[in-house]
């Protein structure tokens, strides 16, 4: 029996397609999780137009978290900072329409895409990345950039078929890849291989805290402290596996980066 997550079906997102065959304007800033650090903050504002960049915040993965990134985006020094309101709809859009980044902190990620669904902005989110907006976030706010997204825990201390984590549907913004996040401080790598290899035409990438990815089309650029790990197994062999047995791939590729080096997905 072939190995195939059983844990949900996702559903194709033509939204997400479209963005990978329209070539979307905008940028994307994948960060880790931890210290959003200095560096950070810094060039993504710098990638956004610097002093004249208009943030828009959503922090709908936890909104507690939303007054601590409110502060830490006016330190920033830019134009304007707005925390976003799901519950608004009309006066979020609206803010999302004006900034030019946005920025997706921390929490759930499955909170995430629950209540910016149910508010329409995950369409607007969607759009404003292809018209040219950066999309920035940590933790969840990194997660959910992936079309399939991992939502939810799993287990740390096997490596076993059938046991992949929990995967739902994310914005689609980075739809070639699986994006985990608190990678090796978490000790993440199992559960990011596994979901690669039950998902094989896509990238696993594995992102440490205090480090972020820079994302322009195919190409991605590690900045931060710690690495960026690549599980790549769209030319692995797969074995033929029932539920609960050891893992088994071969020619399964790693790659670890740092910051300063560069990987393009097409490569």
């Amino acid at each position: 029996m072939l190995w195939i997550v059983m844990a949900g079906i996702l559903a194709s997102d033509p939204q997400a397609v479209d963005q990978r065959d329209n070539h979307p304007k905008g940028i994307l800033v994948a960060a880790g999780g931890g210290t959003t650090t200095v560096e950070i903050v810094d060039r993504t504002v710098e990638l956004a137009g610097g002093r004249t960049a208009i943030v828009a915040i959503v922090a709908e993965a936890n909104p507690d978290i939303g007054p601590g990134s409110l502060t830490m985006w006016r330190r920033a020094d830019v134009a304007k900072v707005t925390l976003i309101d799901a519950q608004q709809p009309t006066v979020a859009e609206q803010t999302l329409n004006e900034a030019n980044l946005i920025w997706i902190s921390g929490g759930l990620q499955g909170n995430f895409m629950n209540r910016v669904r149910e508010s329409g902005l995950e369409a607007v989110i969607r759009r404003r990345y292809r018209e040219g907006a950066i999309v920035a976030g940590t933790s969840a706010g990194a997660a959910v950039m992936s079309r399939v997204m991992i939502g939810g825990r799993s287990d740390l201390d096997s490596l076993k078929a059938g046991t992949a984590p929990y995967l739902m549907d994310g914005l689609g913004l980075w739809p070639e890849v699986i994006v985990d996040q608190h990678f090796l401080q978490k000790g993440r790598f199992n559960r990011l291989a596994l979901a690669t290899m039950d998902h094989p035409e896509l990238v696993g990438i594995g992102i440490d805290e205090e480090t972020a990815t820079i994302v322009r089309g195919d190409e991605i650029e590690v900045m931060g402290e710690n690495n960026v790990t690549v599980i790549d197994g769209r030319k692995a062999n797969h074995e033929q596996l029932a539920k609960g047995e050891p893992a088994a791939v071969r020619n399964l590729t790693v790659h670890v980066l740092r910051a300063g080096m560069k990987f393009n997905l097409n490569d």
